[in-house]
């Protein structure tokens, strides 16, 4: 199926794309375990409990930094053919600069489907676990608000009184036909609203032509009452900014109730289209790593070269994080938010490839001993 090549360039990729991912764990854990420990110190757990928390949330940030690691494996990888002069035999068997690159290519979409469809998805529930497991400890675990099917709920707590609140839609500062049921530290019913406007805009609601129900008077209407809450249309925003913590099909049930709600989903299919299209971004990160090495020469060291790869995955990172924020504010459309880095980056691999192929490569022994 492959030759022997293939075999060779794919089994040495692989291990190094590990052992690099274990490293990065390994040191993700290391700096996490001390923020863990930090915010479990008052409160009386075991001792391990912070250590298997730091577990739970580390998978998800090993994920972001996955664009990284393909671009130190392929540099290390051609490091190691460079070295052993390996990549001197091979070009002298017919293999040329874009076979090699090609291999490579094909190889990080094949394991970024994989870390998409597989390592995502149990990073993102293990990352949901992690979240709730905060939550229920947090002191500001009374408060909640999600979003299903059949609308926006919020849960509050404010001056010994207990809310219930539930929403039909949600557009802009504006809830829209919403019941909020009112209760008292026993849980019992004080009176119930229903408004068909309320401005959340701050935390002091304004509620438009409330039906007031309570325990002495039914259906007293008012213009407009204001109700104290913990919660602003900015606080709810940010309620439902970690999507990391979705798996895949939670994000297609969650973008589905949104807009069902009327609420935006444009950071959701943002979210989507970034994931749908990463292994394409990390073929062609290899392939820019590759156009690196290949330039390998006596006067430019490893190093040199790592670092100049670094700096342009930061830049790359910053290009493609602007775009997602202009898509995410709504001030270019979504589908240019993900494609147009994507479509520069790609064309600057193509005229490195254009390049690349004209070029012969130094030989390591040249490198060190001349």
């Amino acid at each position: 199926m492959f030759k022997t090549y293939e075999k060779y360039i794919i089994k040495n990729f692989t291990t190094k794309f590990i052992t690099i991912s274990f490293v990065f764990l390994s040191l993700i854990i290391i700096l996490s375990i001390l923020d863990e420990i930090s915010f479990f110190k008052n409160l009386d757990i075991n001792f391990l409990f912070p250590y298997f928390l730091t577990i739970l949330g580390s998978p998800i940030t090993l994920f972001e930094i996955f664009p990284f690691i393909f671009l130190l494996s392929t540099q290390f990888l051609f490091y190691d053919l460079f070295r052993t002069e390996e990549l001197n035999l091979l070009k002298k068997n017919g293999l040329d600069n874009l076979k090699i690159i090609k291999v490579l290519f094909f190889l990080s979409i094949f394991i970024g489907i994989f870390n998409i469809l597989i390592f995502y998805n149990i990073s993102s529930i293990l990352k949901f676990q992690y979240s709730n497991i905060k939550n229920n400890l947090s002191k500001d675990n009374k408060y909640l608000a999600m979003v299903t099917d059949s609308g926006l709920w919020i849960k509050d707590e404010i001056n010994d009184k207990k809310f219930i609140i539930k929403s039909s839609y949600i557009k802009g500062n504006f809830l829209s036909e919403t019941v909020i049921n009112e209760f008292n530290n026993d849980f019992q019913l004080i009176r119930t609203i229903q408004s068909k406007k309320i401005d959340i805009s701050k935390n002091n609601w304004v509620i438009f032509e409330p039906k007031i129900t309570n325990k002495n008077v039914s259906n007293e209407s008012k213009d407009y009452i204001i109700l104290s809450t913990n919660f602003n249309v900015e606080k709810i925003n940010n309620l439902f900014s970690n999507i990391s913590t979705l798996d895949l099909i939670k994000l297609f049930n969650l973008k589905k109730d949104f807009d069902n709600l009327g609420y935006s989903s444009d950071e959701i299919e943002i979210h989507l289209l970034k994931l749908f299209t990463m292994p394409l971004f990390y073929g062609i990160l290899t392939i820019l790593s590759s156009i690196i090495m290949f330039n390998f020469s006596k006067d430019k060291s490893l190093l040199i070269h790592i670092i100049f790869g670094i700096l342009m995955s930061v830049i790359i990172y910053y290009i493609t994080f602007i775009f997602s924020s202009l898509g995410n504010n709504g001030k270019i459309p979504i589908y240019l938010s993900i494609f147009f880095p994507l479509i520069i980056i790609s064309l600057i691999t193509i005229i490195g490839l254009v390049n690349i192929n004209e070029k012969k490569i130094n030989s390591f022994n040249n490198y060190f001993f001349c």
